[in-house]
C-alpha cells in the first residue's frame, strides 16, 4: 500500500515543478525617496522535549530552538535585500541577499539563501506545523545530509533566477513559477571547495489559487572534511495546498544517478495535514519516513499529531506527539512530546 502511495504521489507531481520561498518577506515600510525603513526583527523558538528511546534519558529537556534577528527593506522599489542572523548553536550569519525583483516574471537573487528544494525547505519555520522539518528536508536538502554534511539550515552561496507568470482565472493567480540556481556547494558562510557548482531548478503549476504541483532537481557534489568529493544528485515531486488556512503538503525525493551508484539509493516520503478548527486552533497530523537504503529494512517511519494554538500573529504554542518505528534501532519504536513556544517581533 505505501508502495502505491508512492507511485501515485510521483505520478501526480511528475509534470510540475520547483518549489519556491514560502513567506515572502515583509520588507520596510515604504517613505518617500529611495528606500524603504528598513524592518528590523526577531524571533524566538524555545522548546521542551521528551524521549523514552533507550539512551535519551528522558529526552534534552528545556532549549532554545532557534534565536534569530534580521533586518531587510528595499532600495529604488526594485532591490531587496536581507540579513538574518542566528544567535543560538554559535553565532552566524544565516541570510545575506540582494534581489532585483522589478518584475514579477523575471528576478535575480544573489548571496546566502535558501536552496529552492522541496516545497519545505523554503518555509520559514513558523509556517511547517510541526516541531521540525520533515526526514526528507533533513536528510535530502541541507539541513543536515545523508552524506555527512553538517546542517546548513538548507542554505548555501549562489545566484538564482526566479519567476510567475501567465495570470489565469478570475483571481489572476499566476499559473507557473520557475526557480534556477547556480551554488557552491559547500553550505553557509563557507567558500567553494573546487570549480564546480550545483545546479538546483524548478518547474511549478498552480492550476488553482493555493494549489501547486511541483517538480525538483538538484546535480552537484560536495567535498567532505576527507576531501572526498561526494556526488549529490537528487530529484522531487511534490503537491502543496495551503488555503483558508487549510493545509495539504506531500513530497517524495530520491537519490538517483551518480550519488546513487556511488552512496546506495536512498528516499523519503512525508504527507502532512492541517484542519483548522478555529482561528486561533489548528491540528496537524503527519507521517514522515526516510528508508536510508530505499528498502523497508532501513526506514525510519514517524507518526505525529501536533496542535498549534496561534493567540497572536506573533504568538503561538504548539504541542506535538510523536510515534517512531526505526527498523534501524534495536528497540524500534519509541515515543517523544515536543512543546515549543514561538515569539517574534
Amino acid at each position: 500500500m505505501k508502495k502505491l502511495f508512492i507511485i501515485a504521489a510521483a505520478l501526480l507531481c511528475g509534470f510540475t515543478a520547483l518549489a519556491q520561498e514560502q513567506q515572502t518577506p515583509e520588507y520596510g515600510v515604504k517613505q518617500t525617496g529611495w528606500a524603504s525603513k528598513p524592518k528590523v526583527g526577531a524571533y524566538i523558538i524555545g522548546s521542551y522535549k521528551y524521549s523514552d528511546k533507550e539512551g535519551a534519558h528522558g529526552g534534552p529537556g528545556f532549549n532554545a530552538r532557534l534565536i534569530r534577528a534580521y533586518v531587510d527593506g528595499s532600495i529604488f522599489d526594485q532591490f531587496n535585500y536581507r540579513v538574518q542572523l542566528q544567535f543560538n548553536g554559535g553565532p552566524h550569519v544565516k541570510d545575506f541577499y540582494v534581489e532585483w525583483a522589478k518584475y514579477d516574471f523575471f528576478s535575480v537573487k544573489m548571496g546566502q539563501f535558501k536552496r529552492a528544494f522541496t516545497f519545505e525547505n523554503p518555509m520559514n519555520p513558523w509556517d511547517v506545523g510541526a516541531g521540525d522539518f520533515s526526514f526528507l528536508v533533513q536528510k535530502m536538502a541541507g539541513m543536515g545530509d545523508r552524506l555527512g554534511e553538517a546542517n546548513m539550515g538548507g542554505r548555501d552561496q549562489g545566484i538564482q533566477i526566479q519567476g510567475d507568470f501567465l495570470p489565469v482565472g478570475k483571481d489572476q493567480h499566476k499559473l507557473f513559477h520557475y526557480q534556477l540556481g547556480i551554488w557552491n556547494g559547500q553550505g553557509i558562510n563557507l567558500v567553494d571547495a573546487d570549480l564546480k557548482k550545483d545546479i538546483i531548478g524548478t518547474i511549478q503549476i498552480q492550476p488553482i489559487k493555493g494549489l501547486k504541483l511541483g517538480v525538483f532537481g538538484w546535480k552537484g557534489n560536495w567535498i567532505n572534511a576527507d576531501g572526498l568529493d561526494l556526488k549529490r544528485e537528487r530529484i522531487s515531486a511534490g503537491v502543496s495546498f495551503d488555503r483558508n488556512n487549510w493545509t495539504f503538503r506531500s513530497e517524495y525525493a530520491t537519490a538517483i544517478a551518480g550519488e546513487k551508484a556511488q552512496s546506495g539509493p536512498a528516499d523519503a516520503l512525508y504527507v502532512t495535514l492541517g484542519v483548522p478548527f478555529t482561528d486561533w486552533f489548528k491540528l496537524y497530523v503527519k507521517w514522515d519516513e526516510f528508508r536510508a537504503a530505499a528498502t523497508a529494512a532501513t526506514s525510519h517511519d514517524m507518526y505525529s499529531a501536533i496542535a498549534n494554538f496561534r493567540l497572536h500573529k506573533n504568538l503561538n504554542f504548539q504541542l506535538e506527539y510523536r510515534f517512531h518505528n526505526d527498523m534501524t534501532y534495536a528497540g524500534r519504536n519509541f515515543n517523544e512530546i515536543w512543546f515549543e513556544t514561538y515569539i517574534r517581533w
